[in-house]
C-alpha cells in the first residue's frame, strides 16, 4: 500500500479478512496493529469481508468510523450454489471411500491446522463425545501449520478408527456433502467462509461467538455459538446437534437459505463491480 501511494496510484483497496493481531500479546500485537493503522491511513478504499470485523477494527481504534465498507453482507467472493449444495450420491460415496457408515454422526472441520482455529479444543471436545457416542465421526481437512495431526491423533487415541484426516482436498464441498455438522472453533476469524460453504450444503455449524463468525451463524437459527475457548461450552452444542437430527435438518435447511439469499457468488461479485465502477467514476 505504501508503493502504491508513494507511484501515486489513484484508487488503492485494501481489504481486511481478518487480523493477526487478535491472539498475540505486547509488542508483537502492538506492532501488527500498527502495520493495518499504516495500511488503512495509505488506502483510498478500505473494505472488511464482514460487519462484525468492521466494527471490531473501528472499536479497536485500528481503523476510523465510516472509512470502512462491507460488499453486501459478508464475504469476499461468496458462495457457488452450483459447486456447494447437498448430494446424497456424494455423500455415500465418501462415506464409503472412508468406511464411515451411513448412520453415523459425521463432524467436520476444514482449515489450517492451527491454534487460533481452535482445532485443539476439537481434538479434546471429540474426545469427550466419542466416550459418551459410539456413532460419531471426525473428519479433519486441512494442511498443517502450527498444530499437527500426530497430536491431534494423541488427544483422540483411543478412538483413531473414528478419526479421519485430509491433508488437502481441492474439493471441500465433498465432504461438507458428507458431514451432519460442521465445526469450526476458531478464535479469530474474518468471516468464516467455510461456513457459508457448509450451510450451502445444508449443514448447521457449531462456531465460537467473536467477531467474523456471527455474521456467517445465526445463533439457534442456522447453527449454535458458544464463548471461544470454552471446550465444555463447544462440547455441549456439539452434542445438541448430535442428539438431535430433527433440530440439525431444520437448521441445515435455513442455513442454506440463507446462504444463497445472502451469500451468493453472484450477489457478492455483482456488488464488488459496481463499487469498482463508482471508484472509477469518482476519479
Amino acid at each position: 500500500m505504501l508503493a502504491a501511494w508513494l507511484a501515486r496510484v489513484p484508487i488503492r483497496i485494501h481489504t481486511f479478512t481478518g487480523q493477526v493481531w487478535v491472539t498475540k500479546r505486547g509488542l508483537k500485537r502492538a506492532v501488527l496493529k500498527w502495520v493495518d493503522k499504516l495500511i488503512g491511513k495509505f488506502a483510498t478504499c478500505l473494505l472488511a469481508d464482514s460487519p462484525s470485523q468492521r466494527d471490531f477494527l473501528v472499536s479497536e481504534g485500528a481503523l476510523p468510523f465510516g472509512k470502512v465498507k462491507v460488499i453486501a453482507d459478508g464475504s469476499i467472493c461468496g458462495v457457488e450454489a452450483a459447486r456447494f449444495h447437498p448430494d446424497s450420491n456424494i455423500m455415500m460415496s465418501v462415506r464409503k471411500d472412508l468406511k464411515i457408515s451411513e448412520d453415523a454422526v459425521v463432524i467436520l472441520f476444514v482449515g489450517r491446522l492451527s491454534f487460533d482455529k481452535g482445532i485443539l479444543d476439537l481434538a479434546v471436545a471429540f474426545d469427550s463425545i466419542a466416550r459418551m457416542c459410539a456413532d460419531v465421526v471426525l473428519i479433519i481437512a486441512g494442511a498443517e501449520e502450527d498444530v499437527l495431526i500426530g497430536g491431534i491423533r494423541q488427544l483422540c487415541s483411543r478412538w483413531a478408527e473414528r478419526l479421519h484426516y485430509i491433508k488437502f482436498t481441492s474439493s471441500p464441498e465433498n465432504y461438507m456433502a458428507a458431514a451432519d455438522i460442521f465445526c469450526l472453533p476458531s478464535y479469530r476469524e474474518g468471516f468464516g467462509m467455510t461456513i457459508i460453504e457448509a450451510a450451502a450444503c445444508a449443514v448447521p455449524t457449531v462456531g465460537s461467538c467473536i467477531y467474523g463468525i456471527t455474521d456467517a451463524v445465526v445463533d439457534g437459527e442456522t447453527g449454535l455459538l458458544f464463548p471461544a475457548g470454552n471446550v465444555a461450552a463447544l462440547t455441549l452444542a456439539l452434542l445438541v446437534l448430535i442428539k438431535d437430527i430433527d433440530l440439525r435438518q431444520r437448521m441445515g435447511k435455513a442455513a442454506r437459505l440463507r446462504a444463497l439469499k445472502l451469500f451468493s457468488s453472484e450477489r457478492i461479485t455483482g456488488e464488488m463491480v459496481t463499487l469498482y465502477d463508482r471508484l472509477s467514476e469518482v476519479r
